[in-house]
């Protein structure tokens, strides 16, 4: 193999490189918005039960007590 065809082979392998450090740069970006939109989803989740929790507890208070329940 003449070295012009190896620094041609090189360049092959470099740019073929370079292409899939690009794809891999966007599906790293994509991951990351992804990530962020779970953690929001995860935040209201965990915003609304809390919410859920309080009104629950809050009737929870207003009923009368059980015959037979000395607490």
């Amino acid at each position: 193999m003449s070295p012009e065809q190896q620094i041609d082979q090189i360049a092959e392998r470099v740019e073929r490189l370079l292409q899939r450090h690009a794809e891999l740069m966007q599906r790293h970006a994509a991951l990351n918005q992804e990530l962020e939109q779970s953690r929001q989803q995860r935040d209201d989740y965990a915003q609304r039960l809390a919410s859920a929790t309080e009104r629950i507890d809050a009737l929870l208070t207003q009923l009368p007590p059980l015959p037979g329940d000395n607490a």
